[in-house]
């Protein structure tokens, strides 16, 4: 009898290890099927391009994905590039000027050592010309130049590397040494192409910088006036006739030399002041002779007739 129920007590034992294990099997289904369903598929997650419409919402189905075309978003290769390069000249002629630039970046050194190397460098700086990215289009101007310079475009090449230099020359009060460079290079063009097309624009682009130029060493000089820095003043003055003397600012410059010599003149000790007087009167005279319709000659006239009075009155002092 006591064998008997030991035996019992084991089959219990063993179904009841059983129906756990069944029971753990269950659960651990149910909680896979929980994770697929609050976790989706990463791929499925790339690809779906829409949400659901209405009519998928009620059904238990999932919804049919449509994967988006990523040719657009691919580097340009070998086996591309035809593909690739009709479609940066269609964003050219549709002067999607950034677009363009995009792809004949990626174009151009591909296509080195064919033919179609040089336009490609070309309309990708025209591009950046066109986009008002003037650094990089000069840049790849002058890369043209240096590149293809026996090619057809490269007198017109040279003209845009020329007029996006000149674009980016800054405001006078600022450094001046990009004005300088643009000066040099607009020079150059035109010494290697004397005949060209562009004479009048090449023109009227170093009148403005050379305008610049004299406006910039202009108000250094009315720096040295209005700092009482009369003899500097007057050294920057002899300076800025010299280089400057068909500049439109030189009846101002003129001015300015006029009130610097009449205020020191006046400040000066009476053994120095008939000197500096004098001086002062023949800035007076450079005023009358060369720019007698100036907006500064008649405050000129006023100074040169006391200067002139204050000359007499030594030269009495001098003779009694």
């Amino acid at each position: 009898m006591h064998g008997f129920f030991t035996m019992a007590k084991k089959t219990c034992n063993i179904l009841l290890i059983i129906l756990l294990a069944f029971a753990v099997d269950v659960c651990a289904a149910d909680f896979c099927s929980a994770v697929d369903t609050v976790v989706p598929n990463t791929q499925a997650q790339t690809d779906t391009v829409k949400p659901m419409t209405q009519t998928q919402k009620g059904s238990s189905k999932p919804a049919k994905q449509k994967t988006v075309s990523r040719v657009s978003n691919k580097r340009v290769t070998f086996e591309s590039f035809d593909m690739h390069y009709a479609r940066a000249m269609k964003y050219y002629n549709n002067r999607q000027w950034l677009s363009a630039a995009g792809l004949f970046e990626e174009l151009y050194p591909l296509s080195l050592g064919t033919p179609r190397a040089d336009t490609i460098l070309f309309l990708f700086a025209h591009s950046y010309f066109q986009n008002g990215d003037f650094n990089m289009a000069a840049f790849h101007f002058r890369d043209y130049v240096r590149r293809y310079p026996n090619s057809d475009r490269a007198e017109d090449a040279f003209y845009y590397c020329i007029s996006a230099i000149y674009k980016t020359c800054p405001d006078y009060y600022l450094d001046q040494t990009n004005t300088h460079y643009a000066i040099e290079q607009i020079n150059a063009y035109l010494q290697a192409y004397p005949e060209n097309k562009h004479m009048e624009e090449c023109n009227e682009m170093l009148d403005d910088l050379r305008l610049k130029l004299a406006r910039k060493d202009l108000e250094i000089l009315k720096l040295y006036y209005n700092t009482d820095h009369y003899e500097a003043c007057r050294i920057a003055a002899k300076n800025f006739f010299n280089k400057y003397s068909y500049s439109p600012l030189m009846p101002e410059a003129v001015y300015y030399l006029v009130l610097n010599n009449y205020e020191y003149a006046k400040r000066s000790t009476e053994r120095k002041k008939p000197e500096r007087l004098k001086t002062c009167l023949e800035a007076c005279e450079k005023m009358s002779i060369n720019f007698p319709d100036s907006k500064y000659i008649k405050e000129t006239e006023k100074i040169a007739q006391d200067v002139t009075k204050q000359l007499e009155k030594y030269a009495k002092k001098s003779t009694n």
